[in-house]
């Protein structure tokens, strides 16, 4: 590695600048088995690019980590030298929590191995694998545990803020499949949260976001799933999106556990199997998937098969790895990206109205409202048992504004604000963490009654506040605006 001549100046805790001179550095990279990367050299911009181009941050310098020990020793220098520190996974965090300015970062994309022992149904996976990998890998023996809906998503941050997708009403949310994980905590040190090891931990960091540490192997219970389920899209004009909603809402609350029906309201995309005429146009889908058997499967869906005349539909038994990442060209990394959500215990006729409304009110063509069934698997856990609270849950609203050009960041922002707003009185007040943009102040309503709980384990594990860039715990009600120092 070349380091300048002069000092190399990272900004502090405190917001200072504090010089790392190149003996320093050396001494850092001399106890890595990756490498450091600068302002200007090779790999520094891609590692420092996340999913959300909105998010255009540079760090001082970056540690690309190769495995545990690497974490730990970059853990070790941020702390001894009070380093404003950040964390990147998969980069695809909403928030951009992954990149700090004028920091140091700990990239763990290079940490990606996924080791599944199908004979116990465990697979231990590295911070950096994404869906892709772990559902890949998983899959080869005929195994899943639930994660999102995004392929290229990471494992880590999913599973820190919750996570959830087409499993989650039959096997819960990721964290209820978690059963360990090796962390670095701010001390540096390396250890084991489990049931048995360190059980406040364990607690904390299923679904307390990356405030108690880094996670450098995460362990999960796996399940028999597919290899195929039955799936798929089917469309409606959106003429007919009222009477469609209200008939889902009623279909949603009878549908088995297995079934997991997801609304989106957006410009139909140019899919193969609907009509060169709707191209473009407003249009309701239903995304569904039954991961059980076949002829199950065809009797749960088929009273949503019957919802009136389908502008076009693609639904049978397909690979569950394809279905995963059937909603990849629609989520590439690159657009800028805004989002707002709200929880609903259930979807009133008020709400279904202003889901309509504002759908036809979208800002650009890649912009969309999605409505996530949950329930099932996922309510049958007790709100205390973890960090993630929201088990009275039934739809998660994400409204998912994307756009390329920066001249429309006014008009796609403010639409969905207002949206937001004007659902608001119909939600339960919670948020699910890893849907919180940068702008937000919501953590406090991501944890609800687990809130104080969490802060007495960001005070043992974390008293400095030293992982602050994510959706910040602070470790007492006097250190809450330490997170934006």
């Amino acid at each position: 590695m070349d380091h300048a001549a002069s000092d190399l100046t990272v900004r502090s805790l405190a917001g200072e600048g504090v010089p790392l001179g190149a003996a320093l550095l050396d001494e850092l990279q001399s106890r890595l088995h990756g490498s450091l990367s600068l302002p200007g050299t090779p790999g520094f911009d891609e590692a420092r690019q996340v999913w959300n181009a909105m998010i255009d941050r540079r760090p001082a310098l970056i540690v690309r980590c190769a495995d545990a020990a690497d974490v730990a020793a970059a853990v070790a220098f941020a702390g001894r030298h009070q380093l404003l520190l950040s964390v990147r996974g998969g980069g695809h965090n909403i928030a951009g929590s992954a990149v700090c300015d004028g920091g140091m970062m700990i990239d763990l994309s290079l940490m990606r191995t996924v080791e599944v022992d199908a004979a116990n149904r465990v697979a231990r996976v590295q911070p950096g694998a994404t869906l892709a990998e772990f559902d890949r890998e998983a899959q080869a023996s005929g195994l899943a545990t639930p994660l999102g809906i995004n392929s290229t998503t990471g494992v880590a941050g999913l599973t820190l803020g919750g996570g959830f997708g087409w499993l989650t009403r039959t096997l819960g949310m990721t964290v209820d499949n978690l059963i360990g994980a090796d962390l670095v905590t701010a001390a540096g040190e390396t250890v084991r949260a489990s049931a048995r090891e360190n059980p406040d931990l364990f607690w904390a960091i299923r679904g307390g976001s990356g405030n108690f540490g880094i996670v450098t192997s995460f362990e999960f219970q796996l399940h028999p799933v597919g290899p195929e389920v039955f799936a798929g899209l089917i469309v409606h004009p959106f003429e007919h999106a009222r009477a469609l909603l209200r008939r889902y809402r009623l279909f949603a609350q009878q549908s088995p556990d297995e079934l997991a029906c997801w609304v989106v309201l957006r410009k139909a995309p140019p899919l193969p199997f609907l009509s060169p005429e709707i191209h473009g146009k407003e249009v309701v889908v239903f995304a569904l998937c039954h991961s059980g058997d076949a002829a199950a499967a065809a009797q749960a869906t088929e009273p949503l098969l019957a919802f009136g005349e389908p502008a076009g539909s693609h639904v049978g038994q397909m690979p569950y790895v394809a279905w995963q990442a059937a909603f990849d060209p629609l989520l590439t990394a690159g657009m800028r990206n805004y989002w707002k959500s709200h929880n609903f215990a259930d979807l009133s006729d008020e709400v279904i109205d202003l889901l309509v409304d504002h759908a036809g009110q979208l800002p650009t063509a890649h912009c969309e409202i999605i409505v996530a069934q949950l329930g099932g698997a996922a309510s049958r856990v007790a709100a205390t048992e973890m960090a993630y609270p929201h088990r009275d849950v039934r739809y998660v609203l994400n409204v998912h504004t994307r756009w390329e050009d920066p001249a429309d960041d006014q008009a796609c922002v403010g639409w969905a604000r207002r949206f937001f707003d004007a659902t608001a009185p119909h939600a339960t007040g919670g948020v699910y963490v890893n849907f919180i943009t940068e702008d937000e102040e919501r953590v406090a309503a991501a944890y609800g009654g687990n809130y104080e709980r969490l802060m007495a384990a960001k005070r043992r594990y974390d008293p400095g506040n030293l992982f602050r860039m994510n959706q910040n715990i602070p470790p007492g009600r006097d250190a809450v605006g330490q997170a934006a120092e």
